[in-house]
């Protein structure tokens, strides 16, 4: 018998990436990730510093004023892409669905506040993804979310 309020997988697992981007320390933008394969979770990450290492106090690519999408190297954060994929096995991986959701910090001074900013991973990442095997890529959009195809990304990174 179907539960007639039973959220769908992709949503119920955009919801977890959603929470798990709460944790993450970046101050302009925190996302969250979740490797899922046959149905299970195999590995989550979220922006954040490398293990070890301080958090920011300060943006260095807010302060110099670069567009989004740009110089990533300056940034001290690992993404949340990145970071799931470093915490699953290869065999994990392999034609698994990666799922991520965004939020943009509103106010990092005075307590967070989040406001929903889906959008496809960085091409940086997307080399990352493309290399783990991944197959697929779910992303929280305003109203919804898309789906990529990770195959398709190989002649444009």
């Amino acid at each position: 018998m179907k539960q007639e309020n039973r959220i769908p997988k992709d949503t119920y697992y955009l919801n977890i990436a959603r929470e798990i981007s709460k944790r993450g320390t970046c101050l302009r933008r925190n996302f969250g990730s979740v490797i899922v394969k046959d149905d299970c979770i195999v590995s989550t990450g979220y922006t954040g510093p490398p293990r070890g290492a301080k958090h920011c106090e300060e943006c260095l690519r807010e302060k110099l004023n670069i567009p989004k999408g740009e110089r990533y190297e300056l940034c001290r954060s690992v993404h949340a892409e990145m970071n799931a994929i470093i915490n699953a096995s290869k065999e994990e991986m392999k034609n698994a669905i990666l799922y991520l959701s965004g939020v943009i910090v509103i106010c990092s001074i005075s307590g967070k506040k989040y406001k929903n900013c889906g959008r496809p991973p960085c091409l940086l990442c997307k080399r990352v993804i493309i290399n783990a095997g991944i197959g697929v890529v779910v992303v929280e959009e305003e109203g919804g979310e898309r789906t990529y195809y990770v195959n398709d990304w190989i002649n444009e990174v």
